[in-house]
Order: structure tokens, then sequence, then C-alpha cells
């Protein structure tokens, strides 16, 4: 076996082993559920949980199966009953019934029968290279990173589904709370490269981070950390919620609509202000990071006179140097992400206090731009110039490019460490209130 052929396989077994963590990381997240809430909506706009059993499983058989190895369904109503989750817009939501499904025993057996044979495949084109489908690797890449997307997003449902249906794993996470000041950053003008240079690169991205290309950013102003916890109780009390001039007209129907008077992870107990986090409610924790809606962040940004980063400005500020002739691989530098530099890869199950992780810091002096939450910008989620739809997916991000969706970019809590790459983009709807999203606000 020659040296190119001995560097494929060795690929290829690297990426088999990672969907094999990643199948862990899921599958820690179901045994999290109580029996009883198996067929529970946490969330109504979403489905329900015993969908998500199957989707991840179905997603990686839908992909693979046919196009990478030729291999027959052998469950054609389950590949087509878990294949496509929800985005829903308008108001409209899922009607179905817990006995519109099938039993997780059955959902079960489909999931093992997926792995054995998608598993013996994998190992048959590990013995020979020279016969695997030409995107195979790509097609490992997205099954992994599509799974490790739904563990956070799948925790952000199980976040509102009620704790006694939950079983708490023993882990716990305590940083100290540093005691900081948030203040504005001057950035000088300088350069932001957007995207990866182009998809014959040997490092995977998803086709809205293609191509490259360079955007010039005038100066401007950033805050050192994010909106905390108690800097967003100061909105509430100058009447933030009850006040219209802040909004946007659609913002403003939504926040009336459903009521919206404070974050969705805040409840008022009397005078007192509880969190929810994953596993119980504890009294408000002021130095954490706010998590709140697109819609939330920008009625506070205007309620300052200022606005949210664009996507550039936070490239800027998060990988720029203030020489601008080089960018950065991290804010902090070209070291591979670890614990120390943030609150990222399944470490915790909620915040971290903002700056409590000093090492991670940009070069300008601002913190925690990846890990903590993911960062609200006012870019709209569209494609960059030279787009390219996944040729095995190409609904994944042209489905989304509607002007109702905005790019976040960071990291959150529950974000894995492969997604914390420069070029990553994720995107939510700016009425959306239960992802780990937080912001900072920037002055042009």
């Amino acid at each position: 076996m020659g040296a190119l052929a001995v560097t494929a396989v060795r690929i290829r077994h690297d990426l088999h082993t990672r969907l094999l963590k990643a199948r862990a990381r899921t599958d820690e997240l179901f045994q999290l559920v109580c029996e009883e809430a198996m067929y529970d909506r946490p969330i109504a706009e979403r489905h329900r949980i015993i969908f998500y059993l199957g989707h991840v499983e179905a997603f990686d058989w839908n992909l693979l199966s046919q196009r990478a190895f030729g291999l027959r369904s052998f469950h054609p109503s389950f590949d087509q009953l878990f294949s496509f989750g929800i985005d829903p817009v308008g108001g409209s939501l899922p009607t179905d019934a817990p006995g519109d499904w099938p039993t997780r025993q059955e959902v079960e057996r489909y999931k093992k029968r997926v792995r054995e044979e998608l598993d013996h495949a994998v190992e048959h084109a590990l013995q020979r290279p020279e016969e695997g489908h030409p995107h195979l690797l790509q097609m490992l890449h997205v099954a992994i990173e599509h799974r490790l997307m739904h563990a956070e997003t799948l925790t952000y449902m199980l976040h509102r589904l009620p704790a006694h249906k939950k079983i708490c794993p023993s882990q716990k996470v305590a940083w100290k709370a540093p005691h900081v000041k948030s203040r504005l950053v001057e950035i000088p003008a300088g350069r932001a490269t957007l995207g990866i240079r182009n998809s014959q690169d040997p490092e995977f991205g998803w086709d809205n981070e293609f191509a490259e290309h360079e955007v010039a950013v005038p100066e401007f102003a950033i805050e050192s950390h994010n909106e905390t916890n108690h800097d967003f109780l100061r909105f509430i009390q100058a009447g933030g919620y009850q006040n219209r001039q802040l909004w946007t007209p659609e913002a403003w129907a939504w926040r009336t609509k459903e009521n919206i008077q404070h974050p969705m992870f805040w409840r008022a107990d009397g005078n007192l202000w509880l969190y929810r986090t994953m596993f119980g409610e504890i009294r408000l924790p002021l130095e954490w990071p706010v998590y709140v809606s697109h819609a939330e962040a920008t009625a506070y940004a205007n309620w300052l006179g200022r606005k949210l980063p664009t996507e550039a400005q936070f490239h800027r500020a998060a990988y720029g140097t203030p020489k601008g002739d080089q960018e950065r691989t991290y804010p902090w530098g070209e070291e591979p992400p670890s614990e120390r530099h943030g609150n990222f890869d399944f470490r915790s199950w909620d915040p971290s206090p903002v700056g409590a992780h000093a090492a991670g810091a940009s070069a300008f002096g601002v913190y925690d731009l990846v890990g903590n939450g993911w960062e609200w910008t006012r870019t709209e989620f569209a494609p960059f110039p030279g787009f390219t739809p996944m040729p095995f997916y190409p609904g994944y991000s042209a489905n989304f490019f509607d002007g109702r969706h905005y790019v976040m970019k960071g990291g959150s809590p529950r974000t894995a460490a492969c997604m914390l790459r420069r070029s990553f983009r994720n995107w939510f709807q700016p009425h959306y209130p239960y992802v780990y999203a937080t912001f900072r606000c920037v002055e042009d």
C-alpha cells in the first residue's frame, strides 16, 4: 500500500473514531431523559424527544448508506419518518400526538441496525480506500458535525424539560467569579478574513463557510465582555420590555403576542429573580452572560444607543491583531482549544462568569469570544461570494438564506471543539429564545 493510500486509511480511521465519540455524546443526552418523558415536547416549536433519538441515526443512514456504500434500506418508513427536523416560521406548530410515533424499543432497534451496517461498511472502506466514494471523507465529516450540532441543540430542548424528568449527572464545574467591568475596546481599521480558502482544502467546512474573502473593517469599539444578567436586569428595571421604540415592529409584535417580559432562562419569584439551569433553579447569577434572543439583544443595544456587531467586526475583534498584518486561528493564538481558553466542548452544562478564562482573550483584550455562549451579530445569514451548495446536502445552508436568520459566532458551553474554527457560522431566527446565545455591543 502506497503512502497516499496509508494516509487515506488513517484519515478514515480517525474519522470513524470521531463518529463513535460523537455517538457517545448524543447517547449520553438521551440517557438523561426519564423513560416517561421520551414522548414529551419540551419546546412547542420542535418535535418530540423520541424523534431526535431516531433522527441522528436516520440522518447518517440517509447520507451514507446508498450514496457512499451501496447499502439497501432495511426500514424505509423510518428513514423517511426521522429524516428532517423543523424550523417553524410564522407561528405554525406541530400537532402530532405521542401515539403517532413508534415505540422506543422499535427506534432503539433501528438505531442498533443502522450503526452495525454503517460501521461494517466503513471498516470495509478502510481496507480498500481506492474503491471509496470520492466524497466519503467529506460525508463522514458531515455526519460527525451534524451529530455534534444535535448534541448542542438537543441540550437546548432538554433544558426546557422539567428537572424531575431528567437524571442529573455527577459532573460539576465551578469557576471563580472575577471582578470585571466591561469597557469599550477600540479596534483600529483593518481586514477581516471570512471563510475557508476553497473546497479542495483538507480542512473541512460547511458550504456556507466558502469561499475565503477579505472584508475591510473601519475602526469601531466593542465591549470587552459579554452583557451579563446584571447588565440586562438594568434594562428590565428601566422598562426596556415596555418601550416600543427599542424594538423593531416584528420584534414588538412577537414580544406582545408571546408576552415576553424577561429572558427565557429567568423566572420571577416575588421580588426575587431565579435562573433555570440545566438541572434546576438557582438565584439569578448576576455575573453570568445573559442568554437572550436576537430581538431582545437588539432592543438592549438600542437602549444603550449602540448596535450588535457585524460578522466582520466580530472577526476583526476576535482574530485580528493590532498591527493588522496577520490574523490568529483562535482569539488567543494558534494553540488548540483547551479548558483554560474558555467554556466549551461539553465541559459544563451552564455558563461560567464572564471573564473567567483570561487565557482566551483576543489580541485586543476582548474576552470570551469563543465559548460560554454564541454571540449574536446583526448580519443576516447569507451566502459568501462563490457559494456552492454541497452536492449531497444542497439544502443545508441554502434553505435558510431567507432574510429571517442571523449569524452567530463563537460557541457555547455545549459546542464541540471542532466547531470552534474561525470560519464556522451558526444561525437562528431572531425570535427563538431557547439558544445559549449572548451578545456584546459595538459603537461604529
